[in-house]
């Protein structure tokens, strides 16, 4: 028989009382996996993962989380949830039929599939609520290990919290006691991003404590392939800490065994607390009674033996025999405990149900009377009678099936002119307005602090304002952010002692200290798992990634997490991280920033800035500090040693976002560029000169938004041509940029010669001034290419050039 935790401040009644709520909480999360199953294969839902057969760990978590704490966890713990009071039956049901109203589904307003959990740190202006007297979720992910890099950033704030004294986090944290709470399934402990989190939390002694599900599976994959050793706590003793190094706490524990979980998790949570040391909790000998998920059975890999043993095993069953065998409670006792919840869960599941289809009931009603009216005026009445037909014929409708029956109609009236087919119509028109956002708003902030909302204030200068090095700049304008931010700070390789290799921080770690200005390992997921997490937390990070090439070791995260946070949560967390890297043109393969487009397609809800100086560099992270959305700044890697005027309001100025700047003006043709290719342009311009030609040259600065204020248009307006020239590949973000001015600007409407564009070849360069010459447009290649369109425009004036 198991043990009884310490009974020292508490009364053996209440005790009693205590373990009999969490049996019923452990009983009702299992009703709601069983019935969500059923609930999926009926097809009210699409997909179900669920947390049965991990009940009682996640209860004995959830004693030991204290308000103000984090976690950043696995699509399994409903159960914790439950038993913090943040997540009802109804809104567990409401988030399995994607319910889109947040009020009803908290967790995404619909845009996660069940078991992806949230709580709101942002109140409904986007402001911050108080942290430290709520329990806070940061956002699920469905990728595995994804929650891991996260999950180092909200331990790490707690550190910076408690060691920064300038900083006055008063909704943030209480002295930096948070623990950061992460879950995660054994399998998922073969993905990188674990290993990279767990070694990073190592090093940086962070208050963290990481829990392992594990009951030995992987979908239908054993541990024995997943594991060496089949057991990760064992291949993990290397990172026990002892007396003469730092390193983790690990404990191991039954996931069945309710006494000893509370004890294991209690003293977890202490030691985070109180000495800032990571622990890592093998939780052992879990179950998962419906197998993965409701995509499949578990029969088909599970032996007959291990079936039986997990019947045996199941973690309620065993605590159900424990609270018998211990007096607490009888069976009989359990048994009517047991009959009221299923009955209260079907009920709420029924509600849940009633409060998803009603609305859309009501829409259904609406169209079936528009189509009644139509149909006695139209020459195909009796083919809208028919699909009014079928809609009625549909008892439980999805907006898709309602709006599809409609746009149907609407197709048999061409050519008609009537009251009814107008109010149709507009029918449709209005349900697409209403109902889009619900599917497609929070990519960005909505909030007076949108990037975009935030104004640009112009460099000014001295009249002996000196020529200085690009980096001198930025160092210089740092300078002023960490003086004037004290949440601020950055870190990544050799970002601290040496101020990073372009010596943009030149100084400033041995002005601000190592927390603020920190080097960290070759590590570029939780580098940026670092700024998200800091980031949910109110702190101002600067995640550094090396080049622009390596930020592909970290796409996962930015793509998964903090590119979808502010818009899985429907506004109600925001991670604004900035992250700060290096490329454009230079020599070789692996320093060349040549994947603009990829990053342009990973990256929606993330602004993507391509500064082409240092100024504007400047002014950029200086805007970004005053909004709420996370940025990507490209600085331009062969800029650092190039002159630049002094400004003198370094610190102040500020570049907008989603403004394109025009460099030079023109009357004959537009160009559009960006970033280190922009000054070659430039330089092609004023060549083109020479030969009558007067280009417009156009800095986009911002390729994420991109041209708000429709300013490329307006320029062709005038032109009447256009070509983008870009150092991506082809198909990129040549591409990307003549999709947003044709198709969005429709600038079709003023072109007079064919859009072109002119790319980088198919391939990254190879090493030296040639590889680059011979892979990206030179000057050369834009001169030529813009004379070939005036050729063709005035062959006469402009005869053939080769």
């Amino acid at each position: 028989m198991q043990g009884i935790p310490d009974l020292k401040n508490i009364s053996f009644e209440d005790f009693k009382t205590e373990v009999i709520n969490d049996y019923k909480i452990a009983v009702r999360s299992r009703e709601c996996s069983l019935l969500g199953r059923r609930e999926v294969l009926t097809g009210k839902a699409k997909f179900g993962i669920f947390g049965d057969g991990k009940e009682i760990p996640q209860l004995a978590m959830a004693k030991a989380f204290k308000k103000g704490d984090w976690r950043s966890g696995y699509y399994r713990d409903q159960t914790f949830m439950m038993a913090l009071g943040e997540l009802s039956v109804e809104q567990f049901f409401s988030g399995l039929y994607a319910n889109t109203d947040i009020k009803l589904e908290p967790m995404s307003a619909g845009r996660q599939m069940g078991g992806h959990f949230v709580t709101h740190s942002l109140d409904e202006n986007g402001n911050w609520k108080d942290l430290t007297k709520q329990y806070n979720s940061s956002a699920d992910i469905s990728c595995t290990a994804g929650q891991m890099p996260r999950l180092l950033g909200l331990a790490q704030a707690s550190k910076v919290f408690r060691e920064i004294p300038d900083i006055k986090p008063t909704n943030f944290s209480i002295n930096g006691n948070e623990v950061a709470w992460g879950t995660i399934g054994n399998a998922s402990t073969s993905e990188g991003l674990f290993f990279e989190t767990i070694n990073a939390a190592g090093v940086l002694q962070v208050p963290m404590v990481i829990s392992i599900w594990d009951d030995e599976y992987g979908i239908s994959v054993h541990a024995k392939h997943q594991t060496t050793k089949e057991d990760i706590s064992e291949i993990l003793k290397g990172f026990q800490r002892d007396k003469d190094s730092k390193g983790y706490e690990i404990l191991r524990v039954k996931g069945w065994d309710y006494a000893n979980l509370v004890e294991t998790f209690q003293e977890a949570g202490e030691i985070a607390r109180e000495e800032h040391v990571p622990i890592l909790i093998h939780v052992l000998e879990l179950t998962q009674p419906q197998g993965h998920s409701t995509s499949g059975s578990h029969e088909r890999y599970k032996s007959g033996d291990r079936l039986d043993w997990e019947r045996q095993h199941d973690c309620n069953i065993k605590m159900r025999e424990w609270i018998i065998e211990s007096g607490i409670s009888t069976n009989e006792e359990l048994i009517e405990f047991e009959r009221i919840i299923k009955r209260e869960v079907r009920e709420a599941k029924k509600n849940a149900w009633n409060k998803f289809l009603r609305p859309i009931i009501k829409i259904k009603t609406d169209l079936i009377s528009l189509l009644t009216q139509l149909e006695s005026k139209s020459a195909n009445g009796v083919f809208i009678s028919k699909l009014k037909e079928s809609l009625i014929s549909v008892d439980e409708p999805t907006k898709k099936d309602i709006l599809s029956h409609a746009r149907k109609a609407l197709r048999y009236t061409i050519g008609e002119n009537s009251n009814e087919k107008e109010k149709l119509a507009n029918w449709i028109d209005a349900m697409f307005e209403e109902t889009q956002p619900k599917f497609s708003s929070h990519l960005f902030s909505e909030t007076a602090l949108s990037n975009t909302r935030i104004k640009e204030i112009k460099p000014t200068y001295n009249e002996d304002a000196q020529l200085v090095d690009g980096r001198i700049i930025l160092r210089d304008n740092f300078d002023a952010i960490f003086n004037n931010y004290p949440e601020a700070m950055v870190f990544g390789e050799d970002t601290g002692t040496i101020g990073d290799v372009n010596q943009g921080l030149e100084g400033l770690q041995a002005k601000y200290g190592e927390l603020r200005i920190a080097d960290t390992g070759i590590r570029e997921s939780t580098i940026i798992g670092q700024g998200i997490g800091m980031a949910l937390r109110g702190l101002r990070p600067i995640a550094e990634i090396q080049y622009l090439d390596y930020i592909l070791y970290a796409m996962p995260t930015i793509s998964d997490d903090l590119a979808t946070t502010h818009y899985r949560t429907k506004g109600k967390q925001k991670a604004p991280l900035i992250i700060r890297t290096r490329g454009h043109r230079l020599e070789g393969i692996w320093h060349s920033g040549s994947q603009m487009g990829g990053i342009l397609g990973l990256t929606r809800g993330i602004n993507l800035l391509v500064p082409r100086n240092m100024t504007k560099a400047a002014g950029f992270y200086n805007t970004l500090l005053q909004g709420d959305d996370p940025a990507i700044v490209v600085e331009c890697l062969n800029g650092y040693r190039l002159k630049e005027k002094m400004p003198n309001n370094l610190g102040n100025l500020k570049t907008p976002i989603g403004v394109v700047e025009t460099v030079k003006k023109g009357t004959d043709i537009t160009l559009v560029s960006y970033g280190s290719t922009l000054r070659l342009v430039e330089k092609s311009a004023k060549e083109l000169l020479s030969v009558g030609i007067d280009a417009e040259v156009i800095d986009v600065q911002s390729l994420l938004p991109f041209d708000l204020n429709h300013d490329i248009v307006k320029s062709i307006e005038k032109t009447n041509r256009v070509m983008i020239i870009d150092e991506d590949v082809p198909g990129g973000a040549s591409a990307y940029i003549l999709d947003e001015v044709i198709n969005k600007q429709k600038a079709f409407e003023y072109l007079d010669s064919q859009p072109k564009t002119l790319t980088a070849k198919a391939h990254r360069p190879a090493y030296g001034d040639d590889g680059d010459y011979f892979s990206k447009p030179s000057t050369e290649d834009i001169f030529e290419a813009v004379y070939a369109v005036m050729h063709e425009v005035n062959p006469s004036e402009y005869p053939k050039l080769r």
